[in-house]
């Protein structure tokens, strides 16, 4: 059974980094770009465990989820420094939400993105993904948000091989990624027919 994505909508007056349009983040200079990034990592990197702090970051995830779609910002924001902490957001945060939400994040960088950079730790995001699955595999609501940012990642992978003459030793999957994806297939909730 497929999950359909809500719209996701975030709300401008309590984002506190400024909320460039995709296009505009793709046109940014190079300064500018760092900037906007530094704010963006800091926000999410945050440690407050208030209930305003995990809605900051859910809202700024939801925006990174608008920008996410544009294939320029997303190869950006993939190679950048934003990458290892959606990874360590996803590994340590608290808050289920901000985790599936991040997990989100990582599956539209993953399926937009034109380019992957061999420093990418897509591997790492991965091995977490699937010990996730994993460790909730009873939990189908949980296994819909974190299966298509697996399944995306795995794709990616497999279409930048195909690309180059031969498989990047940096681009490791593990083999517990594969069974999982295929119990998860076999043990799939499936529609009801009826009788």
């Amino acid at each position: 059974q497929i999950m359909k994505q809500v719209p996701v909508r975030f709300d401008l007056k309590t984002l506190h980094i400024p909320t460039y349009s995709a296009e505009k983040l793709s046109s940014l200079k190079d300064t500018d770009w760092n900037d906007f990034l530094q704010q963006v990592c800091s926000l999410l990197d945050s440690t407050e465990k208030n209930t305003g702090a995990a809605r900051s970051k859910l809202n700024l995830l939801y925006y990174l989820c608008t920008v996410a779609v544009h294939k320029e910002v997303a190869s950006r924001l993939i190679s950048s420094q934003l990458f290892p902490i959606l990874i360590q957001q996803l590994r340590a945060a608290a808050n289920w939400d901000i985790r599936t939400k991040v997990a989100r994040v990582i599956g539209l960088l993953a399926l937009h993105t034109s380019e992957l950079g061999e420093n990418v730790p897509v591997s790492e995001a991965i091995i977490l993904l699937t010990e996730l699955i994993r460790e909730n595999f009873r939990n189908s609501k949980l296994k819909q948000c974190l299966l298509p940012s697996l399944g995306e990642l795995l794709y990616l992978i497999a279409s930048e091989e195909e690309k180059r003459e031969h498989s990047r030793e940096c681009w490791v999957v593990p083999s517990a990624a594969y069974t999982v994806l295929m119990r998860c297939l076999r043990e799939g909730v499936r529609p009801f027919h009826g009788p």
